[in-house]
This record gives C-alpha cells, structure tokens and sequence, in this order.
C-alpha cells in the first residue's frame, strides 16, 4: 500500500532536521493517524510478562491509545496492534527462515498477500546496530527501501527516516523511573513528527521488540 497524502492542514515542527515530506499527511496504516501536531506516545512494555498484551502504548496523559498483543513463546511469533477500543489495526507476522529477519505487516488479522501493507526487514544479516529496511506493498522489487530504521534498540534510540534520505519521521528516547524497575516495566517515548501516521510508527516498534528478541534469546 502506498502511503499517501491525505486532507488537513500542515505545521512547521521546530526540529532542526526535520522536512515535512508531505505537509498534508503521510500515511501507510490509516489517514486517521495523521495529526497536523507532533505526537509524542509512551510505549511501557512489561519485561516478565509471557502472556497476551504485554505492550501498551499511551498518550501522554496516560490514555491508552494501542495495544499490541501475541504469542511471543510460540514458533509463529504472530502479533496483532489493536486500537484502544480493542478492534484489530493490523497483523504483524515474521517469516519463517529468512535471513534478513523479514516482517510482514497486514490489514486487520489477515495473513493474506492481497492484505499485504509493508514488509520490514534487516538491510544485514550482521549489524553492530539496528538498521531496517521497510518496503510497501507497491515495491515488490525492494530495490529502495521507502522508509528505514536506524539507531540503538538497547538504548531505545531509534530513528524513523523516510526513504534513503536525512528527513526524520520519528524518533525515540529512553525513561527510567523507580516504579518502572520495581513493577518489571520498560518505557520509552516516541515523538511522531506531524503529519505521519502514528499506528505505521507503532507498528514498527512491535516490529523492533520482535526482531530484538530473537537477538536476546541468543544471548
């Protein structure tokens, strides 16, 4: 699926380094999740938890906004982004023996290929730090990647760009608190730039954990 501009009004974001690429939205999920303001969501992931549900991502006033659940011990580690209401976003899946890590991302809870979105992969099977690859749906050949990902999981510092290009989408930071350790919670914070889609955005963190996770399983 393409992303594509939708109606609304644009916003200057007073980042240095950042291009609104498309000032009326960019969008790959939904339209819907397009704000003309920056939007900034914490993702609170508890770290024992092996059961359904364990992320939830809120605004930040604490209203929950996503949540991602799915059985995250299985072989098919298959994972569905879920509004705050509970209605299913999407469904993230990994492919099975791939070597770049590939994911693919479809509409609602279908795991067919005309639902297809976006697919995520590694671009190297050997990498110091993160660095994905996100290819449409539009771009089967995947010759370049119409968005990456790049920065440190570990220290939840990764960058959103669009394209091959220094225009950053989304980015995100580390925060401790004393309650987080106790209660066996990681959270970190994401500020989504205006104008793009937010639910694209959280689907490539759940993406990240994923990937990540198989990392530290080897550990």
């Amino acid at each position: 699926m393409e992303a594509q501009p939708v109606a609304g009004s644009g916003s200057s974001y007073p980042y240095p380094n950042y291009q609104n690429p498309n000032p009326n939205g960019l969008w790959v999920i939904s339209p819907q999740y397009c704000c003309p303001q920056p939007v900034d969501l914490a993702v609170v992931r508890k770290v024992l938890a092996i059961t359904e549900g364990n992320f939830g991502v809120t605004d930040l006033n604490g209203n929950l906004m996503f949540k991602i659940k799915g059985k995250f011990l299985s072989i098919h580690d298959r994972r569905v982004l879920l509004d705050a209401a509970g209605n299913p976003i999407c469904t993230l899946r990994p492919k099975i023996m791939t070597v770049h890590d590939r994911w693919q991302v479809f509409k609602g809870e279908s795991s067919e290929e005309k639902d297809l979105m976006f697919t995520v992969k590694r671009s190297s099977m050997i990498q110091l730090k993160t660095k994905l690859d996100v290819f449409l749906a539009n771009n089967p050949k995947e010759d370049v990647c119409d968005f990456r990902v790049e920065g440190s999981w570990l220290e939840r510092s990764c960058v959103v760009y669009s394209g091959q290009s220094n225009t950053i989408l989304a980015q995100m930071h580390k925060k401790h608190s004393v309650e987080s350790v106790l209660l066996g919670k990681t959270k970190f914070m994401v500020t989504v730039y205006p104008n793009v889609d937010y639910a694209f955005i959280v689907a490539l963190i759940a993406i990240l954990d994923g990937i990540n996770k198989d990392d530290l399983d080897s550990d």
